[in-house]
């Protein structure tokens, strides 16, 4: 067998959805999440993609998350979607908020959608581009166990919390799309790294002790390395705001793992707002962004956020996936 297979993104989602309902997660749970899974290994980003089925069919399999859950929704004001994920998987109840949350946006203006009792919800970026391709400025955020120490702290407080801004061009994609983490590199990279036993750069995370390592092992016993210092830690206590005490969702130093088994369901969660740009800039919105856009492309060697994700999704149409062997071989121990 070789050390790669290449795998069509209908073959990827096939396989995602086999092993997820094999495992006890319900069609209807599995649809958007194998989706997804497709989605984020066609952006080129393989360490939240097909890697994560095996992890998922086990925590469905030991009760973290309920892959049977029926996510609620409510719309307790005009402008404001809460989805109650019940402990299942985000994807669907992302799906479901989506639902209400783009038209209410639409009619209104802006509005918001808060997501408790949920679980990892993947690449956040991929959620914000959707709204981006309804022609609206998406922006999301979502909490995560704590792997991060403040300045000067000796605890893990809050997670790599990432953010996402998905700004939509005028022939239904995102001609900008921010997703980064509070931490230098999300924590998905690290434990990919253990898992193929390679080393990390020593600026990624910190051991047990608070010191530089390049054992992905002593990382993930130790704390993530946030991105800017005390400037990364703003930026995952903001997350932590919006995603957390704005949605009513489980704190991250109070969330179990998203690794392992140990523990019930986190219970964290995830907040978006929808914006429709033509209700606040005056119609200029357009004309504005493209400007922005061109002046960046007009220096050579200078991507736009986004790009990268664009071409490999592009690339991934024509041509597939490349998967990991071994990866495959773990999933299909699932079918």
């Amino acid at each position: 067998m070789t050390d790669v297979q290449v795998l069509t993104l209908q073959e990827i989602e096939v396989l995602a959805q086999r092993a997820l309902v094999n495992a006890g997660t319900t069609p209807e749970n599995a649809r958007p999440l194998a989706a997804a899974t497709a989605e984020t290994e066609a952006s080129g980003i393989a360490s939240h993609g097909l890697a994560y089925i095996p992890i998922y069919c086990e925590h469905v399999q030991c009760g973290k998350v309920d892959g049977k859950a029926q996510p609620v929704r409510s719309q307790p004001a005009p402008a404001v979607v809460t989805v109650d994920a019940a402990t299942g998987f985000a994807h669907s109840a992302i799906e479901l908020g989506f639902e209400a949350l783009v038209p209410a946006a639409r009619q209104y203006g802006v509005a918001a959608l808060a997501i408790h009792n949920s679980y990892n919800c993947g690449v956040l970026g991929c959620h914000t581009r959707r709204l981006a391709e309804d022609g609206l400025l998406g922006i999301g955020f979502t909490n995560a166990p704590a792997s991060i120490v403040p300045v000067g702290g000796c605890r893990t407080v809050v997670g790599t919390n990432p953010f996402s801004i998905a700004a939509p061009d005028s022939d239904g994609s995102a001609a900008i799309l921010i997703d980064q983490s509070a931490s230098v590199i999300a924590k998905s990279e690290i434990t990919k790294h253990a898992r193929e036993g390679r080393p990390i750069p020593p600026e990624w995370a910190l051991d047990s002790d608070g010191r530089p390592t390049t054992d992905p092992e002593l990382a993930l016993k130790g704390s993530m390395a946030p991105s800017g210092g005390y400037k990364g830690v703003g930026v995952a206590l903001m997350v932590e705001l919006m995603a957390a005490a704005m949605t009513g969702a489980t704190l991250g130093f109070n969330a179990s793992p998203f690794a392992g088994t140990k523990g019930g369901p986190p219970k964290t969660g995830q907040f978006f707002l929808a914006i429709d740009p033509g209700a606040t800039s005056g119609g200029h919105f357009t004309e504005r962004l493209t400007a922005l856009v061109e002046e960046m492309r007009d220096q050579p060697g200078v991507r736009v956020p986004g790009d990268g994700r664009n071409a490999a999704r592009r690339r991934a149409k024509r041509k597939g996936v490349e998967v990991n062997s071994a990866t495959i071989e773990k999933i299909e121990m699932w079918l």
